[in-house]
C-alpha cells in the first residue's frame, strides 16, 4: 500500500534537525511535500549558515523513506536563501476601495463552493471538483477563501509558503494540476487567524489581486460555511460566474442551504446549481444501501426552487482519506464510481458552458 502524506510526515518526525534539536516537522523547513503513488518530493528551506550541515540530514530522511517506497522513488533537495527573507505580504489589511466587481487577470471564470453550514464536506467537493475539472483538459486554479478553516492545502498535498518577488506579487502554488493560494500556507498548520471582519475582506481581495494566477479557464473559490463577510466580499469585489451550494440530505442541513441560496439571490450572483453530499452509504462488506442523513432533499429543493441539481457524491470512507492524504479520489482512485459521480458533475459544468 502507498503511503499516505501523514504516514511520511511520521518518518519525517523521527529525524532531529541539529540547527534547532527538534525533528524536521516541528522546525518547519519542509516545503513542496507531494506524495503521489510510492513517489515522495519535497524541499528542506534552510537558512544559508546551515545548508551545508543539512545534507546528512537529507540524506537520512531520503534513506527513512526509501524504507517506506523503494530505492530511487524519493527526491529531496535542499534549498538555502542567501538573500533577505520573502517581503513581509502583510496579508489581512483592511480593503481597498474599489469600483464595483472587477476581472480577475488571466482568469476566465470564477465559480464559488458554498454552503451554508459547516460539516457537509463542502471543501471535499470543492477539492474534488476541481482536480475532476483538470483531468477533463481545464487550467484551474483554487482559492481557499475559508480563512479561518483553510484545508486545501491539506486536501490537494501542497505544503510550503508562496513566493513574493516584490512583497506585492503572490506566486502560488500547484499541485495535481491546481493553482493553489490559500492563507493556510501562510500560517502553520495549528495556527488560529485571529481577525476581525475587515481584515479578513482585505486578505480576500489581496488573494483575488495580488495572486498571479496564469491563464485559467476556472478559478474555483472554496469558500467559508453561512451568509457572512467573505461571501459577500467575493460577489462585491470579483465577476463571479456562478455558485455551487453543497448540502448533505439531512433536514437541517438542507435549511441552512437556503439561507445560502438566499444569500446568493440578494447579491445578484447565478446559482449554477445543486449538490448532494453524504447522499447514500454502500456498506463494503455487504452491499447494503443506507440512507444515513437521509436521501433527495437537495434534490428536491432544487426542483422547486427550478434550480439544476448537478448531482450526488456518496458517503465513502476512501473519499475521506483521500482527502486526507492530499490526493482527492478523483486523483488516487480515478476508475472507482465516487470519482466517476465527481467527473460526471465537471462534465455537465463544461457541456452547460459554465466552465
Amino acid at each position: 500500500m502507498s503511503p499516505t502524506r501523514e504516514d511520511v510526515l511520521e518518518t519525517l518526525r523521527r529525524i532531529v534537525n541539529p540547527a534547532t534539536g527538534t525533528d524536521l516537522v516541528s522546525s518547519d523547513i519542509i516545503r513542496a511535500l507531494t506524495v503521489e503513488g510510492d513517489k515522495i518530493r519535497f524541499v528542506l528551506e534552510v537558512d544559508p549558515d546551515h545548508g551545508k550541515a543539512m545534507e546528512p540530514i537529507r540524506q537520512a530522511a531520503v534513506e527513512a523513506l526509501e524504507g517506506i517506497v523503494g530505492e530511487g522513488n524519493v527526491s529531496a533537495l535542499i534549498t538555502a536563501h542567501s538573500s533577505p527573507k520573502p517581503p513581509d505580504l502583510k496579508l489581512g489589511r483592511h480593503p481597498t476601495p474599489q469600483t464595483g466587481p472587477q476581472k480577475v487577470p488571466g482568469v476566465e471564470r470564477i465559480v464559488a463552493i458554498a454552503s451554508g453550514k459547516g460539516g457537509v464536506g463542502k471543501s471535499t467537493v470543492a477539492a474534488n471538483l476541481a482536480v475532476a475539472l483538470v483531468a477533463e483538459g481545464k487550467k484551474v486554479g483554487m482559492l481557499d477563501a475559508d480563512v479561518y478553516g483553510p484545508s486545501q492545502p491539506r486536501m490537494l498535498g501542497v505544503s510550503g509558503r508562496p513566493a513574493s518577488p516584490d512583497g506585492k506579487t503572490i506566486l502560488p502554488l500547484r499541485n495535481h494540476g491546481v493553482t493553489l493560494m490559500s492563507i493556510g500556507l501562510m500560517t502553520r498548520e495549528d495556527e488560529a487567524v485571529v481577525w476581525r471582519g475587515p481584515m479578513l475582506m482585505g486578505a480576500l481581495q489581496q488573494m483575488l489581486g495580488q495572486v498571479q494566477w496564469g491563464n485559467l479557464d476556472v478559478l474555483i473559490v472554496d469558500l467559508p460555511p453561512g451568509t457572512g463577510d467573505v461571501q459577500m466580499t467575493l460577489t462585491q469585489k470579483a465577476e463571479v460566474t456562478g455558485a455551487i451550494v453543497v448540502s448533505t440530505p439531512q433536514d437541517i442541513a438542507l435549511l441552512d442551504a437556503r439561507k445560502a441560496l438566499n444569500m446568493f439571490d440578494k447579491m445578484g450572483t447565478k446559482v449554477i446549481g445543486i449538490i448532494e453530499n453524504m447522499s447514500t452509504y454502500i456498506c463494503p462488506n455487504c452491499g447494503h444501501e443506507a440512507h444515513i442523513f437521509g436521501h433527495g432533499g437537495a434534490k428536491a429543493d432544487a426542483d422547486r426552487l427550478k434550480l439544476p441539481f448537478l448531482g450526488e457524491i456518496p458517503l465513502d470512507l476512501d473519499i475521506r482519506e483521500a482527502s486526507d492524504g492530499g490526493a482527492p479520489i478523483v486523483v488516487s482512485k480515478p476508475d472507482s464510481p465516487q470519482a466517476k459521480a465527481f467527473r460526471a458533475i465537471a462534465r455537465r459544468l463544461i457541456d452547460d458552458g459554465i466552465v
